[in-house]
C-alpha cells in the first residue's frame, strides 16, 4: 500500500474545523472527502455529504481517525523500539498487537503488521 497523501484533506479540515472557514462542497472537495473517507474506512460517506451537518461530521471523523491513528502508531513504535533495545521481543510484538486491536485505518494497520512481520524471526 502506498502512503496516502492526506495533506490536502488535513488542510481542508484545519480551515473548516479550526479557522471556521465555510465547507463548500465543490466537485473537488467532494472527491477529496470521498477518497479520504475510503482511506480511513468510513462507510456511507456519500450519504453524509448530502447534508451540511453530515459533511462536517465526516470531516471531523476522518480528521480524528488520521490524527489518533498516527499518534497511536507513533507512540507504539517508540515503545516497541525501546523493548527491542532491551531484547524483549514479546513485549515489542505486543505493542503492535495492541495497535491492531483498535486501529481501523488500513494504512496504519498495514504499518503495524509490517513491524510484526519484521520481528517474526526475532527471539
Amino acid at each position: 500500500m502506498s502512503t496516502p497523501d492526506w495533506s490536502p484533506f488535513r488542510d481542508l479540515a484545519r480551515r473548516v474545523l479550526r479557522e471556521d472557514a465555510p465547507l463548500t462542497l465543490t466537485d473537488d472537495v467532494r472527491a477529496l472527502m470521498l477518497r479520504t473517507a475510503k482511506e480511513v474506512s468510513i462507510p456511507d460517506a456519500e450519504a453524509a455529504l448530502s447534508t451540511r451537518a453530515g459533511a462536517l461530521a465526516l470531516v471531523r471523523e476522518a480528521e480524528r481517525r488520521i490524527a489518533e491513528g498516527s499518534n497511536r502508531l507513533t507512540d507504539a513504535l517508540h515503545r516497541m523500539w525501546k523493548f527491542q533495545r532491551q531484547g524483549d521481543y514479546d513485549e515489542a510484538r505486543q505493542q503492535m498487537r495492541e495497535v491492531l486491536a483498535v486501529e481501523v485505518v488500513p494504512y496504519y494497520r498495514e504499518l503495524a503488521l509490517e513491524q510484526l512481520d519484521d520481528m517474526a524471526d526475532a527471539p
